[in-house]
Order: structure tokens, then C-alpha cells, then sequence
């Protein structure tokens, strides 16, 4: 923030305070524990200079926009493009022969170098399927049976060849560390439709080979308020700790400890005038609507018998399968980006053995997923995005049976399905053996832009200032919205 800007809102803050009866903490506790939203609290609220809870930013969104949440399906580890949706007659031709060094010459391999490079075919049948003919492997049948529904790109490529940096790259448009994640920019922009739940939501689940850490710096919020940050919710048993007030402890008394806490960060914030106190106030609201909102959300009874066989789920168990169905709960609360993340899809060995594994555990729920919210109504207004950091070299590691795929950054796939996507297409290619995208090259920063886009946001004009920068999340490369995938 640029010191004008700051003294200007100091004075907007202090004139607020001082002209009102009611504190900031006050009109924060004016909606705790009560179940009534009070419009003259959120009024309040934006006149001290911070959106509440369900805000936003006031210009946005710049136009209609076609979808209203996110889902982000994350392949944590970077799933093979070559066995799932980019299928090379040719790789197979080429099977267990040297890789042509014009192909990898002076390119980034990460834990190839100096070694003799061999081709590794396609490791599994690829059949066309839907009305569509998209061409899909035989390890992802239930997500072939929603080929329709998929727009497949095919010439994706990123910056970075290991794996926190490329998941740093995937979630915030840059390798550079701390800068806010995708989610915590369109919630900044647009808000929430939930006032009892977080805008930003993260999942977790893990399963396959080397389950790589998450750092949860990947949903950070950086240098946009803390309250922008996605809040990781527990996926075995309750989602949240600590719901239940305490042995001797009733609403009153919690009432009056949150009364007290409140007016004591009011008081600092007229002092020191720091967002965060802000972002502290909000939570303590949130985290009381929270407790009633909570046991019913995760509470799956309510959810008919087909609905949990098709998701292959009773309740919270920690799998992709449970999150999933937990995905489409929260989307039908209003929480604005839903990020799933899926961990065991690095593949440097066994490669048959764990695809089969992580597309057991994924296909059917991810699948299951775009059919429910079909079904619902809700997959016209919710963008699905399914990937990871990056995909699998044509090339193999290690040997016979056990042969698995490096990383690579240069050429591989992702779907995105509704939100305002045509399905049944194909967009992009990578050449004859899978190494380089070739036609439509599509960078993360596309992604991001079309992501904006179909949210109702120029990617362009969708700043915020930092250190003297107007700061965007597709920065400033070139970033063009993919016009061709929609509808």
C-alpha cells in the first residue's frame, strides 16, 4: 500500500470509530450467536474499509459472468498425460527405442540427466467414447463415461520441473514464494455466497506412490488480507476442530469471552489500524456460524443410498471420494473455490501399478462429481478443473516392469468441465512422442486468465496494489483467455 493510501484509510478508520457508538468489534458480534445477519453491522463493516464476509470488491465482477464457483480436482504429483488423455500411435511405435536427442537436447529433465534415454510407449488401450469421440484410457472409465461433459487440453506447459515450485507456478501464477494462491484471489474479488462457511476451501487425500507434502502456503492469501486465505478442512471425521464449547462453558459465557476479545482488537485496531486485527474480528464471526453450520454439512444421512454408491463413500473417511462429495455440499452452500488435492501421482516407478491405484481411487468420485452437479443443475454455474503441477516424460525410468515416467513441464494434459466450457472437445496438441505442446501452447497463466473470465473478471484490470505494483495473479506475461473452449 502506498503511504497516501494508508493515511487516507487511517483517517476513514479513525473518523469511523470516533463518530459511532458501536465499535468495529461490537458490529462484528452484532451477527455472533444470534443466526440473524445484521445489514447495519456489514454496512459498518465496509465503512471502516474491509468487505465482510460474503463482500467482495465493489466493481467486481466486470461483466455477466457464467460460472459462480470453482472446483479444483488437483493430481497432486503430476499425473501421466500419455496413460490418461493423449494418446501417441507413435510413442508406441517407438517403444524401448533411444529418444531422439532432437527432442531433448539442452531441455530440462529432472532426474534423467546422463542417462540413456529410451522411449516408453502407451502403458494402457485408449478408446474413443461419448457422442464426442474423445479419445480417453482404459484406467479412467468412469470419467469416460462423462467424455461429453470434458474439454480436454492437451498443450499444457509450465516453469518449473520439481514439485513445489511447479505446484507454486499451478496456484499462483509464478514460482516466487508468498504470492496469493488462485483461490484467495477470486474469493478477494468476488466474495462468498456463504456467510457461514469459509469462502476458500482445501481437502485433502492421499494414495499412490511417494505421496509428495502440500505446503499450505499453496492456498495462502500472501499480501491480500488473511481472511482471503483457504482454510484446510479435516478430511477424516469432523471437518473442524474444537466445535463444541468446552466442559463449563455456554453460549453466554462464550458470548461474552468473544465480546471482550473483540473489543479489545477494536481497540488495537484504532491504534495500530492493521488489516489483520480485521481479518482476526472476522474470524471469531465466522467461526461461531461455523459451529452451527458445520454438523450439518458434514453430516452425509441426508445424502440418498445411489448418490453415495456413485461417489463409492458413507461418510468422511479421508479418501478423494468422500472429498468429492463433500465438494458438492460446500458448492451448494455458496462457498465461492473448493480445492481438492490428491496425493500420490509421482510416478517415477511402477508406473501401471499406481496409475491403476490413483485412478481407482479418483476416476469414479471425480466422474461421480461432474455427473451429480449435472444432474443438480449446478455444473452450467460450476467451473471443474481436473490436473496436476505437470505431467510424465515419454521416456522411461528405471527398467522392464518397473519402468515409470520423470517429470515434465513441456507438453501435458488437463480437463475442465461447465462454468460455461463446451464439452465433447479437445483443445491443443503436444508433437507425435508427447514432449513439446505444438499447437495452442496453453501456459498456467492461460489457464488462470480463462478461469477469471468465465468468473466475470478481466484478468487485466483485476489488480491489487503491492509494494508500488498493480499485482495480478497471471502478472505481467502475456496471459490470453482461451475464447475457443466456451460456449
Amino acid at each position: 500500500m502506498h503511504p497516501i493510501e494508508g493515511h487516507h484509510l487511517r483517517l476513514s478508520r479513525r473518523a469511523f470509530l470516533g463518530q459511532n457508538s458501536m465499535s468495529l468489534g461490537a458490529a462484528a458480534l452484532a451477527t455472533l450467536l444470534g443466526g440473524v445477519q445484521s445489514s447495519v453491522a456489514s454496512d459498518q463493516n465496509r465503512l471502516a474499509g474491509g468487505a465482510d464476509q460474503r463482500g467482495g470488491l465493489p466493481h467486481l465482477p466486470h461483466f455477466a459472468p457464467r460460472a459462480k464457483r470453482v472446483i479444483f480436482l488437483y493430481m497432486a504429483g503430476g499425473p501421466s498425460h500419455l496413460e490418461t488423455f493423449d494418446f501417441k500411435p507413435e510413442l508406441a511405435r517407438m517403444d524401448g527405442r533411444p529418444m531422439p536427442e532432437s527432442f531433448t537436447a539442452g531441455q530440462p529433465i529432472a532426474q534423467l540427466q546422463g542417462q540413456e534415454l529410451k522411449c516408453l510407449g502407451p502403458q494402457f488401450r485408449f478408446r474413443k467414447h461419448g457422442e464426442s469421440g474423445l479419445e480417453i484410457a482404459d484406467c479412467l472409465p468412469e470419467l469416460a463415461k462423462v467424455s461429453d461433459d470434458l474439454c480436454i487440453l492437451r498443450s499444457m506447459y509450465t516453469d518449473q520441473i520439481n514439485h513445489d515450485p511447479a505446484h507454486t507456478v499451478m496456484n499462483t501464477g509464478t514460482s516466487i514464494s508468498g504470492r496469493p494462491s488462485m483461490g484467495s484471489w477470486v474469493t478477494y474479488g468476488l466474495g462468498s455466497e456463504a456467510d457461514d462457511l469459509p469462502g476458500f476451501v482445501v481437502l485433502t487425500s492421499e494414495g499412490g506412490r511417494n505421496p509428495q507434502p502440500i505446503s499450505s502456503r499453496q492456498w495462502g492469501s500472501g499480501f491480500l488480507p488473511g481472511k482471503y486465505q483457504g482454510v484446510q478442512f479435516n478430511s477424516v471425521g469432523s471437518p473442524v476442530h474444537y466445535l463444541e464449547n468446552p466442559p463449563g462453558v455456554d453460549r453466554s459465557g462464550q458470548r461474552q469471552l468473544i465480546d471482550t476479545v473483540n473489543e479489545l482488537n477494536a481497540l488495537g485496531n484504532e491504534r495500530w489500524h492493521d488489516p489483520e486485527l480485521e481479518t482476526r474480528i472476522a474470524q471469531y464471526e465466522l467461526a461461531s456460524r461455523m459451529q452451527m453450520s458445520i454438523p450439518e454439512l458434514a453430516d452425509f444421512r441426508d445424502e440418498p443410498e445411489h448418490i453415495l454408491r456413485s461417489y463409492g463413500t458413507s461418510g468422511a473417511d479421508g479418501s478423494f471420494a468422500a472429498n468429492c462429495l463433500m465438494a458438492r455440499r460446500l458448492a451448494e452452500r455458496g462457498v465461492r473455490f473448493i480445492q481438492l488435492y490428491h496425493r500420490g501421482w509421482d510416478h517415477h516407478g511402477d508406473l501401471v501399478r499406481y496409475m491403476d491405484t490413483c485412478c481407482h481411487l479418483c476416476d469414479g468420485p471425480s466422474a461421480a462429481l461432474i455427473a451429480d452437479l449435472k444432474q443438480r443443475g449446478m455444473l452450467e454455474d460450476t467451473l471443474v478443473i481436473w490436473g496436476g503441477e505437470f505431467g510424465r516424460t515419454p521416456m522411461f525410468q528405471g527398467k522392464g516392469q518397473d519402468a515409470g515416467r520423470d517429470h515434465h513441464i513441456k507438453g501435458f494434459s488437463m480437463f475442465l468441465a461447465g462454468g460455461g466450457i463446451r464439452g465433447g472437445q479437445t483443445y491443443g496438441a503436444t508433437d507425435e512422442l508427447g514432449y513439446n505442446a505444438v499447437e495452442n501452447p496453453t501456459h498456467v497463466r492461460d489457464l488462470h486468465a480463462t478461469m477469471l473470465h468465465l468468473l466475470g473478471i478481466d484478468h487485466e484490470r483485476f489488480t491489487h496494489k503491492f509494494q508500488g505494483l498493480d499485482m495480478k495473479l497471471t502478472g505481467v506475461e502475456d496471459a490470453r483467455v482461451l475464447t475457443e473452449l466456451l460456449t
